[in-house]
């Protein structure tokens, strides 16, 4: 099989079982985008890799990680102006961090059109909540594509990048998370040589300034846009309707991902209800809908997360007069998680319970499994930052988290970062908490990442207002959460920045220097203002890998010395490894498929009963 890399610049049609997010970079090639932007995060970073995987010399498309999804949505607009077609692609939250740019666009005149792909993640996979970014897309009136599989993600992101050169506006293309990640067999068509990039951005395309009046004629213009955006889905035919020959007059109307749970929910029905699955779900083809509408009794309503289809097709059949009935989320958790298969014929099951053969049961496992907390890897550098700096650190003291590896701090048995809410808000919160306090110190927790990526206006914050905290960076060279991206810390040294910004008390160290960090930590505890704690080390998994590939490597391992060994198990309950197993008998075993040898662990144990295999280095 080809490599990715080169099957995706493949000039001939051809078939390939691909993600839904490596089928997405084919159809950027496919439509000419010409700049593409983006910062990591789930579900979307494997666009990333898809698109790394093309030599750059042959990439046909400039592509850049952002230091954060706001400049990431800033670039590709841009590019756009330029003429050139654009794309940028993040997380569900990313949005937040991008929303101040994001709403502006749809009042602008982007001439050479602008995708917006973003990963919502119903269900919280690999997010800190689930937010329905539908909502936003209504106040910011851009038109919004749905794909349910890899084969529409592909076809959706074409039909956007189309609609958007058209109309010379932005598109999104909403996938979900196991849209994103499954794989499908698609049909992709061929590929020819675009032209060059354009620098041809000229004012009187414009106005580009949305200030007093012309900000409301752009926003006139906005819902021009939008009408003339659904004539094209309906051109299109994005929204379609699976018509069945037994469906007593009843109907379901839904999007992505959950038309397929529909369709796996209805596989045991007596009977099969009509479908109208809808493609654009912003703005919705009112036409197709009241066709629907008035062919049925009942019509079912399933969509993820938030009421939104819900509340707008009702409206639509109370302003047409239709006695139709209309039912939708009518329990508190139909607003939360996804629409898996299970959980759709639950809910056919409580609607219309004469449907179903049998009303469906929860799965039974033969077993209790245990549940599988999440788990820093082994040799991880925050593991032994979290050992170290526990140690310097009062009963009362508070600690804050951000996001990243290290926000797993706040598990047992390090209990570090009672509180978390979005990426850079730990300094912010540290200050607000330090204020007034002089009974508890307050340790806010920052990845090398998202120092660049948010933390900055919040460290800024404590310096211009002189808090009281203690910072402690957590460096370890990548953004590692996501999947090793690069970020401005290659380029822009940390510590050098701090110091351009006056900070005087900043201190490093290598987190394997345990005892030193321990040290380190204490003495900044007691600067009155800001100090700064390093913890460097580099990723662990990123950097094991790498060894992995080098000829004639031989993994290495650390082992205990029973006779030595008193069993405090200091290894177990306070350092964590998962490479450490606690045996019937108390004893302490390694587990040979994790360990990484890497020796981070020694310090642990009081008796220094841990040791390398003999020869080892």
């Amino acid at each position: 099989m080809k490599k990715l890399g080169e099957l995706l610049m493949g000039s001939d049609p051809f078939e390939e079982i691909l993600m839904g997010n490596e089928a997405v970079v084919r159809a950027m090639i496919e439509t000419g985008t010409k700049v593409v932007a983006s910062y990591p995060g789930s579900p979307t970073p494997e666009i990333a890799t898809a698109i790394l995987s093309i030599p750059e010399d042959r990439r046909p498309f400039y592509f850049e990680f952002s230091v954060n999804e706001k400049v990431a949505t800033e670039v590709a607009f841009g590019a756009a102006l330029n003429g050139n077609l654009s794309c940028v692609f993040f997380k569900s939250v990313g949005l937040n961090v991008a929303l101040d740019t994001f709403v502006q666009l749809s009042l602008m005149n982007i001439i050479g059109g602008m995708v917006v792909v973003l990963g919502d993640d119903p269900g919280a996979n690999s997010s800190q909540n689930e937010q329905d970014n539908r909502n936003v897309y209504k106040m910011a009136r851009v038109t919004v594509f749905e794909p349910a599989s890899p084969r529409e993600a592909y076809e959706y992101y074409k039909y956007a990048a189309a609609l958007a050169k058209k109309e010379k506006t932005v598109v999104v293309l909403r996938m979900t998370t196991h849209v994103c990640h499954a794989r499908q067999k698609v049909t992709f068509d061929t590929y020819e040589e675009r032209m060059p990039y354009k620098t041809d951005f000229n004012r009187e395309n414009g106005p580009y300034i949305p200030l007093t009046t012309m900000a409301l004629d752009m926003k006139r213009q906005s819902i021009q846009k939008m009408h003339r955006a659904g004539h094209f889905i309906k051109d299109v035919g994005l929204n379609t309707a699976l018509i069945s020959n037994n469906s007593r007059g009843k109907g379901i109307i839904t999007s992505g991902l959950t038309y397929l749970s529909v369709l796996d929910g209805l596989e045991q029905a007596l009977y099969t209800p009509d479908i109208l699955k809808l493609g654009a779900i912003n703005p919705i083809e009112k036409d197709i809908l009241l066709s629907f509408l008035t062919a049925h009794d009942q019509i079912l309503i399933l969509e993820e997360l938030d009421d939104i289809l819900e509340i707008q097709i009702k409206a639509l059949a109370y302003d047409a007069g239709l006695s139709i009935k209309l039912m939708g989320k009518t329990q508190d958790e139909d607003y939360v998680g996804e629409y898996t298969p299970d959980k759709v014929a639950g809910i056919f099951a409580r609607i219309w319970p004469d449907m179903m053969t049998q009303a469906p049961k929860a799965a039974v496992l033969p077993m209790e499994v245990p549940t599988r907390p999440a788990q820093m890897c082994p040799g991880c550098g925050h593991r032994s930052a979290f050992f170290a700096i526990k140690k310097a650190l009062g009963e009362e003291d508070v600690t804050v988290a951000d996001i990243g590896c290290h926000t797993l701090g706040y598990l047992p048995p390090y209990d570090m970062g009672e509180i978390l809410m979005c990426m850079g808000a730990s300094p912010g919160m540290a200050s607000g908490l330090s204020l007034y306090n002089d009974k508890k110190r307050v340790v806010a927790f920052l990845g090398d990442s998202t120092f660049f990526h948010a933390g900055l206006p919040g460290l800024i914050n404590t310096l211009f207002n002189h808090h009281n905290i203690t910072l402690i960076i957590m460096e370890n060279g990548t953004t590692a959460m996501t999947g090793h991206q690069d970020h401005a810390g290659s380029e822009i040294p940390i510590e050098g920045f701090l110091k351009g910004l006056g900070i005087e008390s900043i201190r490093s160290c290598d987190t394997y220097s345990q005892s030193k960090l321990t040290d380190l930590v204490k003495t900044s505890l007691n600067i009155n203002g800001i100090s700064v704690v390093i913890a460097r080390h580099p990723c662990m998994l990123k950097f094991t890998r790498h060894q992995r590939k080098k000829s004639g490597f031989v993994q290495q391992h650390i082992t205990i010395d029973s006779g030595t060994c008193s069993k405090i198990h200091d290894c177990v309950e306070r350092f964590g490894c998962p490479t450490f197993i606690r045996n019937p008998d108390e004893s302490v075993g390694i587990n040979l498929d994790l360990c990484i040898g890497d020796g981070s662990c020694t310090p642990s144990c009081p008796e220094q009963a841990i040791g390398f295999e003999k020869g080892a280095k």
